[in-house]
């Protein structure tokens, strides 16, 4: 798996979800897996097939989260400029189209959170607005068309 890059929340938030379903969620599925066993003929058993596939799940989501974990890069807070958008600023527009406001914060993936105002650095807005001043406008190609975008405010 490639590099990620974060802030030090960011892998902390990953590592409180790896320790969560190794040490909850595993269990509970193990205890489900013996349970549906516990039942008989496993060839027939539903329930024993759904608990095998939510173990695989689970797995799957234990081994992706290590991998980033392991393979994390810490990004610096202290050495970010505020002259314009980058990863972990935050950015204040104001959409040319309709005079609506928003607030962004340009963050990684791992820690994108729409309902936050967090957006993916990889996301068309964050890639639009990154690399702005103050005073420029961001044009975003979005399904509706073309996103005007002027950058308000920069901050952390």
């Amino acid at each position: 798996m490639a590099t990620t890059y974060m802030t030090a929340d960011g892998l902390q938030k990953l590592k409180e979800e790896l320790s969560f379903l190794e040490s909850v969620e595993r269990p509970r599925v193990i205890a489900a897996i013996a349970e549906a066993r516990d039942k008989g003929d496993l060839s027939e058993n539903a329930e024993y097939d759904a608990a095998k596939e939510e173990q695989g799940h689970l797995e799957t989501r234990i081994a992706i989260l290590k991998s980033k974990i392991v393979d994390a890069r810490i990004i610096d807070e202290t050495a970010i400029n505020t002259d314009e958008v980058q990863i972990l600023t935050r950015v204040r527009v104001r959409n040319k189209r309709n005079g609506a406001e928003k607030v962004y914060q340009i963050v990684t993936e791992g820690e994108a959170n729409i309902a936050e105002g967090k957006i993916a650095s990889t996301t068309p807005i964050a890639k639009g607005l990154l690399g702005k001043k103050v005073g420029e406008v961001a044009q975003v190609s979005v399904p509706a068309g073309i996103l005007e975008l002027e950058v308000l405010e920069i901050s952390l």
